[in-house]
C-alpha cells in the first residue's frame, strides 16, 4: 500500500508540473516539449519479464532413485549413466545430452540426486548444487514421500509445501537467475495395476517396495482400494503443490503433469524390481523434459 501512495503522489507532482509548462508555453510561446516529457515520465515502460532460455549451458540435477537411474542398468545399485538428467547412457538420450551434446553433458552436468530421498532432503541437494552455478536445475522428487510403511507415514502435504518453498528459496538466494525444471511425481497407482501382471514383481515388492500402495498387490477389498486411493490422492495434493509454488517463480517450469499422466507399460519399469523406470523408461522422461525445457511457453 505504500508503494502505491508514494507512486500516487508522483504522478500528481507530474501532473502538475505539466499544467505549469502548459502554462508557461501560453505566455512564452513554447513548443510543448514539456509536456511530452511530463506525459513520458508518467507513464514508464514496464520491466520485461525475462525471457526462458532454452538452450541452457549447464544443468544440476536433485531428486531420489529416479534421477540417480536406481536399477536400471544393475540389480540393485544406482546407474548414473542411465538418469534421465544427467546420463550419457545412448540408449536413453538423456536431457542433458540433448541440450548440452555428448561432451557438453560430461563437462558440464551434474547429479546430486540420492536414493532414498524424500522432499525434506531437497534443500540440502540444492546447497551441493549451488557452487556448481548451473544455467538449468532439474527436480524430481516426492515418490519417496508417499511410499511409505503405511498410509499415516506419509509426508503431511502442508511440510511438502514448506520443504520445497525453502529448497526454492535457498536457490533464488543463491542464484537469482538460474532455471528450474520441475517434474511431477510419477503415477503410483499405474505403478502398482502394471507391475501386479508379474508374479516375480509382486514377490519383489513383499521385500518392501512402496508398502504404501503395493503391499498386499493381489487385494482388491474395500480396505485395500481405501489405502491406494489414499496414496493416490496424496501423490496428486504433492503435484498441486509443485505446480503452485513453481508458478510463483518467473525461471520456473512444472511439467504440466505430464509424467504423472504418461501411461508407462511394463516395458518402461525396470524387471528387476517392477518400480522404478528401466532405461526405456528413463528415455520417456528425457523426452518430457526436454519438451518442457525447450517448449515456446511454458505449459499452461
Amino acid at each position: 500500500m505504500r508503494k502505491a501512495g508514494r507512486h500516487s503522489r508522483a504522478v500528481v507532482a507530474i501532473a502538475a508540473a505539466a499544467v505549469l509548462g502548459l502554462a508557461g508555453c501560453d505566455t512564452s510561446g513554447g513548443d510543448g516539449a514539456v509536456r511530452r516529457e511530463s506525459t513520458a515520465q508518467a507513464h514508464p515502460s514496464p520491466r520485461p519479464t525475462p525471457a526462458w532460455d532454452r538452450s541452457p549451458g549447464s544443468i544440476a540435477a536433485v531428486g531420489d532413485s529416479i534421477t540417480r537411474g536406481f536399477d536400471a542398468c544393475t540389480v540393485l545399485s544406482d546407474c548414473p549413466q542411465a538418469s534421465w538428467a544427467t546420463g550419457s547412457d545412448t540408449v536413453v538420450d538423456s536431457l542433458a545430452v540433448r541440450l548440452l551434446g555428448v561432451t557438453g553433458a560430461a563437462r558440464h552436468s551434474w547429479n546430486y540426486a540420492v536414493t532414498g530421498a524424500r522432499m525434506a532432503d531437497l534443500p540440502g541437494q540444492i546447497a551441493q548444487a549451488v557452487p556448481r552455478k548451473p544455467e538449468l536445475v532439474t527436480v524430481m522428487v516426492g515418490a519417496n514421500d508417499a511410499c511409505r510403511s503405511t498410509v499415516s507415514a506419509m509426508t503431511p502435504v502442508a511440510g511438502f509445501r514448506e520443504q520445497f518453498q525453502e529448497a526454492m528459496d535457498s536457490l533464488r538466494a543463491a542464484l537469482p537467475k538460474t532455471q528450474v525444471y520441475v517434474s511431477s511425481v510419477p503415477n503410483l497407482k499405474r505403478l502398482w495395476s502394471q507391475g501386479r501382471t508379474s508374479q516375480l514383481g509382486k514377490q519383489v515388492w513383499k521385500l518392501g517396495i512402496c508398502p504404501s500402495m503395493l503391499g498386499d498387490a493381489d487385494a482388491l477389498d474395500a480396505r485395500a482400494a481405501k489405502r491406494r486411493d489414499a496414496v493416490q490422492k496424496r501423490v496428486e495434493a504433492y503435484n498441486r503443490v509443485l505446480r503452485e509454488v513453481c508458478a510463483k517463480d518467473r525461471r520456473c517450469r512444472f511439467d504440466g503433469n505430464a509424467v504423472f499422466d504418461y501411461r508407462f507399460g511394463t516395458g518402461q519399469l525396470s524387471h528387476w524390481d517392477w518400480f522404478h523406470p528401466s532405461r526405456d523408461g528413463q528415455a520417456r522422461l528425457a523426452e518430457i523434459a526436454y519438451r518442457t525445457v525447450t517448449a515456446k511457453n511454458p505449459v499452461a
